[in-house]
């Protein structure tokens, strides 16, 4: 183990989303404020007033996996093995080369496979038990998320863990990583999140009237909440000097990360405790708030998110920086959110801009930031932060910086 802690760098990423997969097709729909949403198709919308979401059209599994069996595992356990593969070759690393490192997968969700529960139950209530398909019923387990990745790439040398902090667990799976990378337990960490649109997610959002009729806009006046989504987002993150003995490229530099978990409400968020874990995300990082070049909001278009999560970025900003959300193209993927955010993020540090917040007309006054409307701002940024917050307090920042040489 090192006596002194590793610094810890991104040189990998792997996306599946609504607005593009893989890296270039991602950058691209970010660049262009692309939106993926459409008329959710996965289930029967019969009866809802109103059923758009961000689904994933173009994804065939086949196209990715090499080594699992598609057929093994659910849609959200798809997502997450082909955004690993993704990751690993965007890396630049060999599988014989990760098979040869120590490593860690920590994969986040929301629903794990859900999609594939929701099927099941309604199986069995219209046809008993003895109807159930059981390879569907093997791999509805949330553990799949990650073993996934251990069985498509083959890793023997491993910990694999799905961790399961709601919205916010791309930004645990992350800081999870980063921890093991700093402190010498691992050479290598696949960590993100993923999850599949599935009818409970809906229907549960739904029934609490926050799901949008057309489209999701984050900080605008007149917003009406949120849209389901799914994808995944997997980062490749090593030590920075095994970065550099390669020749890695570097997207950015993870600098730290703060988490906590209030507790104080199953659903809505609390500025005080969001504001207090920013707090422990710049002190864990090592910076300051006027170092922030921009922030990436949770930003869920929802009436209390927005104004809440703007009110805890004040009480931490003297002079809040750009505050963007991409939830208005992506839709809210739950689990993968903050994964997906933080795979913009590196996007934006290592390519030089803000991506915008989409469908915005006028800014709500209550919440009071530059949310980037409508258009990508060009922008050379040192420190990004990426804000997820999830039912029952749990709050989880992540800080990336623009890798620079110390010496």
């Amino acid at each position: 183990m090192h006596e002194e802690p590793r610094r810890v760098v991104i040189t990998g990423l792997g996306v599946v989303t609504s607005i593009g997969i893989g890296v270039t097709e991602f950058l691209a729909g970010l660049r262009a404020g692309r939106s993926g949403v459409k008329p959710i198709t996965s289930f029967d919308t019969t009866g809802f007033a109103h059923a758009n979401g961000a689904e994933i059209d173009e994804f065939d599994p086949a196209d990715w996996l090499e080594r699992a069996d598609a057929a093994e595992l659910g849609r959200a356990s798809q997502f997450s093995a082909a955004a690993a593969r993704m990751a690993v070759a965007d890396a630049g690393l060999s599988l014989e080369e990760v098979r040869g490192r120590r490593a860690l997968v920590s994969v986040g969700t929301t629903d794990a496979e859900s999609r594939d529960l929701d099927n099941l139950i309604g199986v069995q209530l219209e046809h008993g038990p003895e109807g159930l398909d059981p390879v569907v019923a093997r791999r509805s387990t949330a553990g799949r998320l990650s073993s996934s990745i251990v069985r498509e790439l083959g890793l023997t040398d491993v910990e694999a863990v799905t961790i399961p902090t709601a919205c916010a667990a791309g930004n645990y799976a992350i800081g999870y990583g980063f921890d093991a990378i700093r402190d010498g337990d691992v050479d290598v960490s696949l960590c993100g999140g993923a999850d599949a649109v599935c009818r409970k997610t809906f229907t549960g959002f739904y029934r609490l009237g926050t799901i949008a009729p057309e489209v999701c806009q984050p900080f605008e006046r007149d917003r009406k909440g949120i849209l389901t989504g799914e994808g995944a987002g997997i980062l490749v993150m090593e030590s920075l000097d095994s970065a550099l003995a390669r020749g890695a490229r570097i997207y950015a530099e993870v600098l730290g990360y703060g988490l906590n978990c209030d507790a104080n409400h199953p659903v809505a968020p609390d500025r005080d405790s969001l504001a207090r874990c920013i707090e422990l995300a710049h002190r864990n990082a090592g910076v300051k708030p006027e170092d922030v070049d921009f922030i990436s909001a949770h930003g869920t278009g929802t009436k209390a998110n927005d104004v809440t999560e703007s009110g805890a970025i004040r009480q931490v900003f003297p002079t809040p920086p750009p505050t963007i959300s991409i939830k208005g193209m992506l839709g809210h993927t739950m689990g993968a959110a903050s994964a997906l955010a933080s795979a913009a993020c590196a996007l934006a540090i290592k390519e030089g801009f803000i991506p915008p917040t989409i469908n915005h007309d006028v800014t709500d006054p209550e919440c009071g930031v530059d949310c980037v409307p409508n258009v990508a701002r060009e922008a050379s940024l040192d420190v990004v932060q990426n804000n997820a917050l999830a039912f029952a307090g749990n709050n989880a920042v992540l800080i990336l910086g623009r890798y620079r040489d110390a010496g």
